[in-house]
């Protein structure tokens, strides 16, 4: 398995610079990712590093929150796209779930997925802070809004990917969207444990050590 393809390969520091965007485009296209993963300033950047290949760009909204308006997060919806961003990754409002307003997320949901017609969308559910059954109803509510994929964690919260999640996730969406899972993903053991369990996307800043070790797992084990 080339787990390279499975990998979103991503760099959100709030401390990122040209330099490291640079450096992550560069490992997207020596490594073959799947898709490389920026904040929207660097959208237009990566693009343009990225032309040509097939490597994928996703940017980041609502982004480490989700706390923002529905309006502005259809404004950065629309400007990513328009920058380049083949996919994008949203965070749910998490409040809103926990406080119960759930039509005021099926709102936003389908706010954005018309905002973007041709676009990936991600709905990450941010899953240290909220229950199981919010959990389900998150990706009941991201299918009912036609987004492609639900996906497990920022990396900003209190917890990331956990295995369980994934199996629950898993359990509701069937194989009706894919599965990202993110946050705390760092060697290729744990990665490939993810994948089983029903994950089709890995989001991780540590793609290339992944890919390293795998290629040296599969050395020892076929020599």
């Amino acid at each position: 398995m080339n787990i390279a393809r499975y990998i979103d390969h991503t760099q959100l520091a709030p401390n990122t610079t040209e330099s490291d965007i640079l450096k992550l485009c560069q490992e997207g296209l020596e490594y073959g990712f799947r898709a490389i993963c920026v904040a929207g300033t660097w959208v237009e950047f990566s693009k343009s590093q990225l032309s040509g290949s097939p490597v994928l760009l996703a940017a980041v909204l609502g982004f480490p929150h989700g706390n923002s308006t529905s309006s502005s997060k259809c404004l950065e919806a629309e400007a990513y796209f328009k920058n380049g961003a083949d996919e994008l990754d949203m965070v749910i409002n998490v409040g809103w779930m926990r406080s119960g307003r759930i039509k005021q997320i099926e709102t936003e949901l389908a706010l954005i997925r018309k905002a973007v017609p041709k676009a990936v969308l991600k709905l990450i559910l941010e899953t240290c802070y909220l229950s199981d059954d919010q959990k389900r109803l998150a990706c009941q509510l991201a299918m009912g809004a036609g987004w492609d994929y639900v996906k497990t964690s920022t990396g900003f919260g209190t917890g990331g990917a956990t295995l369980a999640d994934v199996r629950l996730m898993k359990e509701e969406v069937k194989n009706t969207m894919g599965i990202k899972a993110s946050g705390g993903i760092r060697d290729y053991e744990t990665a490939l444990k993810y994948l089983q369990e029903g994950a089709t996307r890995i989001g991780t800043s540590s793609g290339p050590v992944i890919v390293a070790e795998g290629a040296r797992l599969s050395q020892e084990r076929n020599p």
